[in-house]
């Protein structure tokens, strides 16, 4: 499980950052500095973005904001000092950047101190610390008193949207850097293979041929840590919809969500923690040793900067050749963003709008494209592409396609967290009489039927090695109990007694699911018996939980108490053997938060959703969310 979330799929879309620009910054390039100089070929500067657009107003023709340029650029957390302050005058500014960007940012930062450019007559201090996109979110997350930097570029606006969907630091991101197209890149003995430079794919083509050939090993960075990888995974679920859609997707089975996890189950087995470490798992020469190993790569998910960087570098292995698929791909942005810049003084406002015109300035894209980055509009650049590996008749040129919402992003994200883990989940579905209340705006539709077919959704993301079962509660069920196994906490590709799976089987029960006529809510004596049996027949190696859908408060005047429940929870809670309580409140009359008391002492969390049909997705991004915490 990661610690990676994104925004909650059953709350308003939310931008994570606040669109267009800083008040303090508008006013800062509204004034000017008549003292500002520096490389010539800056002077005049881009123009100033306009309007209130998304986070991505492109600062290739110049832009909002920027970074003061000055005299330290810091890879990972060594500071490397170019020369001392400019007479002790100097305006300091901390940046932090992917690391694939940091380097082109050091050296514009260098020479704006060698040009001895200055904001209001002080010289700028810039340091550039490189460090990985996701390690950043997860701090910002966490709203930290003092983030320790003032201006945050990362790779995707992705990680923007997470931090605000956390309610972390405020951010607000004013322009894009720079842009790089995802592709796959293939050694050429591979390349060859698929047909390149002539042949042309879809994503969905694409991956499918890369993972179904046995010779042909295709690596990705962990889309939990690399936005290339959620990315790329974004795109191929979009090209299996868009084959259903077109009736070329029945061949394989399946809607597009379960031919996107069958493909995540399958580019797992090469995955890479990070984008740095998965250009490692490249062969390192031509020879036959090297192409022929089986802990090598010969094909990779990455952007075009990445395969550029690879290609021109250092390294002795063998250069890549890019597939840009047809249907569109996926595009790094590069947002170049304010941390919470209420907080900066205008001194810093202001260095940080110089260090950005100097970004967007010719000199600044002049660095930027030799390290192998579009412009932050993603005009493609012939000599780049060539460099990186890029051909015609292949579709570099082509526009991206329209970036996936925060939601769907979550939703992929959950699904490739429990693909790649295997699950381990009893599902606990109130039938009290209530359930078969109708859902405003749903045609009549009831809770119950809603709830069936969402969690019918998530059943289809797990694999055969996922162990899933089903309980429903009321009152008085069985004898004194509230509660009735349905279908047991079993391995969904074992062969039932019937003949079939026990996905089959557990579908049927799904299905079977109905309110009980006068059943009230026997919550909390389910609950613990529930939880019991879940911690006594824990899974090692596996995610462990227990899911429970309600639409009620606790009414069995003979139950256990609310006190009592979660005492007994708190003790039966093993750190060692986690089995977080995964609880879903449908509608209003259910009791959040008695709901929020039963999940604290196992490490989970309670979800209130107005909709049952959003279920499926709060449930995915619950079981991400559970791997960041432990019981408390």
């Amino acid at each position: 499980m990661g610690r990676h979330s994104l925004p909650d799929p059953s709350a308003p879309e939310s931008t994570g950052a606040r669109p267009g620009s800083s008040p303090k910054l508008s006013a800062a390039l509204e004034q000017g500095d008549p003292h500002e100089q520096g490389d010539p070929h800056e002077q005049g500067g881009p123009p100033r973005a306009g309007g209130t657009r998304r986070r991505t107003l492109v600062i290739a023709t110049a832009l909002v904001v920027a970074v003061a340029a000055g005299s330290v650029v810091a890879l990972r957390s060594d500071l490397l000092p170019f020369a001392q302050p400019c007479d002790g005058k100097s305006v300091r500014l901390r940046v932090l950047a992917s690391p694939d960007i940091a380097p082109a940012l050091g050296t514009v930062a260098a020479r704006a101190r060698e040009n001895e450019t200055r904001s209001d007559g002080r010289c700028l201090d810039v340091k550039v610390t490189a460090r990985a996109s996701y390690e950043v979110a997860d701090s910002l997350g966490q709203r930290p008193a003092d983030p320790g930097f003032q201006v945050w570029i990362p790779d995707s606006s992705l990680w923007v949207d997470r931090v605000g969907s956390e309610n972390g630091t405020e951010l607000t991101a004013v322009g894009a850097v720079a842009s790089s197209p995802i592709a796959l890149g293939a050694v050429p003995t591979a390349a060859k293979s698929l047909g390149w430079p002539e042949k042309t794919y879809t994503w969905s083509e694409l991956t499918r041929t890369a993972t179904t050939d046995d010779t042909l090993r295709l690596g990705v960075a962990d889309p939990a840590r690399s936005a290339t990888g959620l990315l790329a995974l974004a795109r191929i679920n979009a090209s299996h919809a868009k084959d259903g859609k077109d009736g070329k997707g029945s061949r394989e089975g399946g809607d597009a969500d379960t031919r996107t996890a069958a493909a995540a189950k399958l580019l797992y087995e090469r995955v890479a923690d990070g984008d740095s470490q998965v250009l490692a798992t490249l062969p390192r020469d031509g020879s036959g040793a090297e192409q022929g190993n089986p802990r090598r790569n010969q094909a990779l998910l990455l952007s075009e900067q990445a395969a550029h960087a690879h290609n021109t570098g250092p390294v002795s292995g063998p250069d890549l050749e890019l597939f840009y698929p047809q249907d569109g791909t996926a595009r790094l942005d590069y947002p170049y963003t304010l941390v919470d810049d209420d907080r900066l003084s205008t001194d810093q406002t202001r260095a940080a709008s110089r260090f950005m015109t100097l970004l967007g300035g010719a000199a600044g894209q002049r660095e930027l494209h030799k390290r192998g980055f579009r412009d932050g509009h993603g005009k493609a650049d012939a000599k780049v592409t060539r460099a990186a590996g890029g051909q015609d008749p292949q579709p570099y040129t082509a526009a991206p396609a329209d970036p996936p919402s925060a939601r769907k992003l979550q939703a992929l994200l959950g699904m490739w967290t429990i693909t790649v883990q295997s699950a381990r989940i009893a599902t606990v579905v109130d039938a009290s009489a209530s359930m078969g209340n109708a859902v405003p705006g749903q045609g009549g539709r009831s809770r119950m039927e809603l709830a069936k077919n969402s969690l019918l959704q998530a059943l289809a993301t797990f694999t055969p090695e996922d162990e899933i079962g089903l309980w429903k509660f009321a009152t008085h069920l069985d004898g004194d109990k509230d509660y009735l196994e349905l279908s047991p906490t079993s391995r969904l590709g074992d062969r039932g007694e019937h003949g079939g799976t026990h996905r089959d089987e557990l579908a049927a029960a799904f299905g079977s699911l109905a309110p009980v006529p006068n059943g009230a809510t026997g919550l909390y004596d389910t609950t613990l018996a529930a939880y019991k049996k879940a911690c006594g027949t824990y899974a090692s190696g596996k995610f462990n939980s227990l899911v429970i859908v309600t639409d009620g408060a606790n009414d069995d005047s003979s139950s256990i108490g609310l006190d009592a429940l979660t005492g007994k929870l708190k003790k039966l809670a093993d750190p060692k053997r986690p089995v977080p309580v995964i609880a879903i409140a449908i509608g209003p009359e259910a009791d959040k938060s008695a709901l929020d008391r039963i999940v604290a002492p196992t490490g989970g969390s309670a979800h209130r959703v107005n909709d049952p049909s959003q279920i499926h997705q709060v449930i995915l991004k619950a079981i991400m969310a559970a791997g960041m915490k432990g019981p408390r």
